[in-house]
């Protein structure tokens, strides 16, 4: 953008619309997030987005949910006018569009080749990047599995590592798309790894449900009404911790670390067993016990 907009219109209820509305507003915009449905961040843990949306609304942020777009028009002051199924109409400066991405594959001559695609343009792979062509395989975005750039990374290392063997003395890397950690970076940033508490419930008989929300120490002093939350999801019978979730300030570098726990299956004891960093947000998840 050649200039920043003093009133921003951002449409879309994922992780990037929910970004940008909180980047622009952090940079002293007026932002309204419009989204058509009654919930954003519908693929995370539904506590951890209820969380997020009540804190955006406090920073600032004005969500309008339940809002279908249907038109957008240049008024006369040269605005533009975002205008919703239901006769509500917004007005900004800019309107930004996060309504999803399509793979980029339109001009390759994959049908040339003979390469599978879906409806979605996504090129059609087997557990081995495989496609349908013997010697072309595809991976990354454009296979429509974990949208990532880490993701891509690891199955580009992969397939290095299938075609040519392992470096020498070392085991054979393969795709693991279990406990994936993941950050939004919104005001206040997300941060999980594992499943949501709606996955947990569906995968197994009983589950367990750790979790805080407080008040960071820091704001004692700064006297700002912002919370954080965290979040453990522990299998009752195994008692391994299967999901860990944490809104607040940090979120992604705190769960990195913890990414490697679930990677490593450690269970809940363990958790209680590991002494806290204190004062810190990251001690909070071994601190958890009712």
């Amino acid at each position: 953008l050649p200039t920043l907009p003093k009133r921003l219109i951002v449409v879309g209820g994922g992780y990037i619309a929910c970004e940008m509305a909180s980047i622009f507003h952090g940079l002293g915009c007026g932002v309204q997030l419009v989204y058509r449905g009654e919930q954003v961040l519908r693929h995370f843990d539904e506590e951890v987005a209820r969380f997020v949306t009540h804190e955006m609304r406090g920073h600032g942020v004005q969500l309008q949910l339940n809002a279908q777009p249907k038109s957008i028009e240049r008024l006369a002051d040269g605005s533009l006018r975002l205008t919703a199924a239901d006769g509500r109409h917004f007005d900004g400066d800019t309107v930004l569009m996060a309504t999803g991405r399509v793979a980029n594959t339109e001009g390759l001559g994959l049908d040339v080749a003979g390469v599978h695609t879906n409806g979605q343009g996504q090129v059609e792979v087997n557990a081995r990047f495989e496609t349908n062509v013997p010697g072309i395989y595809a991976l990354g975005d454009v296979v429509g599995r974990l949208e990532l750039t880490p993701v891509a990374l690891a199955e580009a290392m992969a397939l290095v590592d299938q075609l040519f063997g392992p470096a020498p003395g070392k085991t054979a890397r393969t795709m693991d798309y279990e406990n994936v950690p993941t950050a939004v970076f919104t005001h206040p940033a997300i941060g999980t790894v594992g499943l949501t508490e709606a996955q947990a419930r569906e995968r197994f008989a009983h589950i367990d449900i750790y979790r805080g929300d407080y008040r960071p120490l820091r704001h004692a002093l700064s006297g700002s009404p912002s919370r954080e939350l965290v979040k453990l999801i522990v299998d009752s019978a195994s008692q391994r911790v299967v999901g860990l979730h944490m809104v607040g300030e940090d979120a992604g570098e705190i769960v990195q670390g913890f990414a490697v726990a679930l990677k490593a299956g450690l269970t809940k004891d363990v958790f209680d067993q590991t002494i806290g960093i204190h004062p810190t947000s990251a001690e909070e998840f071994v601190t958890l016990r009712e």
